[in-house]
């Protein structure tokens, strides 16, 4: 997200210098058992979680930093676009009780795949949407779903959302995570101000 457009960055960055450690970058063959890793660019990773959190048989999700250049990447340095990468969120599942192609709804439903600029008022390479591929079966699944969104005609434009194949997904600094748990009122600002959920009605309507 683009903190400059709110008061939030100030408090933001200040937070920054007090709290330090990353966790280790995260690959999907780290799942273990009957787990399976998802990883989705929707812009603000902040806005991602909740709807992820709240489905069944999702483990975890983590808000982070794929498909750039540099190892270890910071938060100033990708919200400033210099390192390739894009903000994402990588979701932990159960197969058996969540499917990849729910995930997948639940993606499409909280972005606007209009937008090839980036996404709400975050704009930006770094913001942009897309599906990131872990295995083949993954890749088909996300050209299906993106093909049927195109095909239903529901969207009046151009669905820009890009499938990608998976690259090592770095997890984004600690105060990222569950930000809209730890800091709900700032959260609710920033979506507010960022016109997200206006858009996301004029969109998918009250889904």
């Amino acid at each position: 997200m683009n903190i400059s457009l709110t008061v939030l960055g100030a408090t933001l960055f200040a937070t920054t210098l007090l709290l330090v450690g990353r966790p280790a970058p995260v690959r999907a063959e780290d799942a273990s058992g009957n787990m399976a890793v998802a990883t989705f660019a929707g812009g603000c990773f902040w806005c991602m979680e909740p709807p992820f959190d709240a489905l069944e048989g999702v483990i975890s999700t983590t808000s982070g930093y794929t498909g750039g250049h540099k190892d270890n990447p910071a938060y100033k340095e990708v919200s400033a676009g210099t390192t390739g990468h894009l903000e994402a969120l990588q979701i932990t599942y159960d197969p058996a009780k969540v499917s990849y192609e729910t995930l997948l709804d639940v993606f499409w439903k909280n972005i606007d795949p209009l937008d090839p600029y980036g996404q709400f008022c975050d704009k930006g390479e770094q913001y942009r949407a897309a599906i990131f591929y872990h295995t083949d079966e993954q890749r088909l699944a996300a050209e299906a779903s993106k093909a049927a969104l195109i095909s239903s005609d529901r969207l009046n434009g151009t669905v820009e959302t890009r499938i990608i194949q998976a690259s090592t997904f770095w997890p984004a600094e600690e105060y990222h995570q569950d930000y809209y748990k730890k800091n709900p009122i700032r959260y609710k600002f920033y979506r507010h101000n960022c016109g997200r959920d206006k858009r996301l009605k004029q969109l998918w309507g009250t889904e």
